[in-house]
């Protein structure tokens, strides 16, 4: 039994939709899996049980990604395609069963990929590091170390909190008395994002940062499963975050955080004073090329506080359990 998982190009939307994969494993236990995704998802989906090819598309002109996925489709029987690109390659792949998502633009995207394979509760967005990252950062982030981890950067500039509040948060949360007193201090970002993220790793003396810069998907995963507290902006690596199980704290501005935000139980979502609609409606539908950095709205007072909130909370569930 064979199934078609046909899942988006970006990370973060590959890593929302990782926790029905995971359900569709469940739900049909004996299946393997064909992922099709883009170049940069690719390391999402690798070491996933049961997955036995990923066909990867990077996108070509007229379509020829979608031509490419169904020569290598073709004359395959599928149990079921999956499709969350909503494109109609399911209609022309030899299939059982087809689970097609359709737009729709008020549900959070984990609700939304579930409502597609008639999953509720939707599962949780997960991740699948391999054991090798994982004896690795187990090197780096030794049982009992505590870790602050900072995300300053993102996709696009808009997105992002001014990386001198990164800094200054850090600061003040690693300071002695304050709840990450004695941390050490993870960043993380993008291939060539060093001198982005600079500011936010002079905060720590070298023998107290971690620096994952430019680290693939798997090494950063695995890093994420162990660290105290995940700080960034909306991005791939937020998600990330949250799907490794890290308390997370993303930070909206001018993007959809009731579709966007990061989901999972240890979760939360800080956003500038308003909302997106009022954002769009006091400064117009072509705001986002206004020049305008919406994210400076977000005082480093409201992050701090968020965080000092998360890993009380934290800390009060686990006396609880203990």
């Amino acid at each position: 039994m064979r199934i078609l998982f046909i899942a988006s190009n970006r990370i973060g939307d590959a890593v929302l939709s990782t926790g029905i994969l995971a359900g569709l494993m469940e739900r049909y236990p004996g299946a393997e899996f064909w992922v099709a995704c883009g170049p940069l998802a690719v390391d999402v989906f690798r070491h996933a049980p049961r997955v036995t090819r990923i066909i990867e598309m990077p996108k070509e002109k007229r379509g020829g990604h979608w031509l490419k996925l169904l020569k290598a489709v073709a004359f395959r029987r599928f149990e079921a395609v999956v499709d969350l690109r909503g494109s109609a390659t399911a209609w022309a792949t030899f299939a059982r069963k087809r689970h097609i998502l359709k737009p729709d633009h008020e549900l959070h995207r984990v609700e939304h990929n579930a409502g597609v394979v008639g999953m509720v509760p939707p599962p949780n967005p997960r991740v699948w590091p391999g054991e090798e990252a994982r004896r690795r950062a187990r090197d780096i982030i030794p049982d009992g170390m505590r870790v602050l981890a900072i995300g300053p950067t993102a996709a696009w500039p808009y997105k992002m909190w001014p990386v001198e509040r990164f800094a200054e948060l850090a600061r003040r949360l690693l300071a002695p008395g304050a709840p990450l007193d004695g941390a050490h201090l993870l960043v993380t970002g993008g291939p060539g994002e060093q001198e982005k993220c600079r500011p936010v790793l002079d905060v720590m003396p070298p023998e107290r940062r971690i620096d994952l810069i430019g680290a693939g998907i798997d090494e950063t995963a695995a890093a994420f499963e162990r660290v105290s507290l995940y700080v960034g902006n909306d991005s791939g690596l937020m998600h990330l975050a949250a799907a490794a199980g890290a308390p997370t704290i993303g930070l909206f501005g001018p993007t959809a955080d009731t579709i966007y935000s990061p989901w999972g139980p240890k979760a939360v979502t800080v956003r500038v004073p308003r909302s997106l609609e009022a954002i769009r409606a006091e400064e117009g539908e072509d705001f986002l090329y206004s020049g305008k950095n919406f994210m400076e709205d977000l005082a480093v007072d409201t992050v701090e506080q968020a965080a000092r909130d998360l890993l009380a909370k934290l800390a009060r569930e686990n006396g609880a359990r203990g």
